[in-house]
């Protein structure tokens, strides 16, 4: 396990969707420095605890990725549900995407039912690792 303090992942975050922001609205170039933001963030994460398998690592990649699909023109939607997502974070602590991961199973030892999806999508916001809050 890791510590890293909390107001850094919001700063992360937070600058992050100014990237994007800037970069759907104004300066399209603001989309690569995004992209290339989150790298940095992967590489951070990773070097803090040199894990794929870490929670907080497979949730910048899946980001990561995202960022790097939504360059397809048919798919440039995809940003505009990643500012949606990423200011839910930033103004409510709310991260759709980790709720999400969480759910895949090599991060859950929950029996996956609807329950558990409704329990994972609907709960409050936390602070830290939804994961975590997740967990039994």
């Amino acid at each position: 396990m890791f510590s890293i303090n909390l107001n850094l992942i919001w700063v992360y975050w937070a600058i992050t969707d100014i990237l994007l922001i800037i970069g759907v609205a104004i300066e399209p170039q603001a989309l690569y420095w995004a992209i290339a933001f989150n790298l940095i963030q992967v590489i951070h994460f990773y070097w803090l605890t040199p894990k794929i398998k870490n929670f907080a690592v497979q949730v910048r990649i899946a980001y990561l990725l995202l960022l790097i699909i939504a360059l397809y023109p048919p798919l440039f939607f995809i940003f505009y549900l990643q500012i949606i997502g990423t200011t839910a974070m930033v103004v409510g602590n709310y991260c759709f995407l980790a709720r999400f991961m969480s759910l895949m199973p090599w991060n859950s030892t929950k029996p996956f039912n609807l329950t558990l999806v409704k329990d994972t999508f609907f709960s409050k916001p936390v602070n830290g690792s939804v994961q975590h809050a997740a967990q039994p």
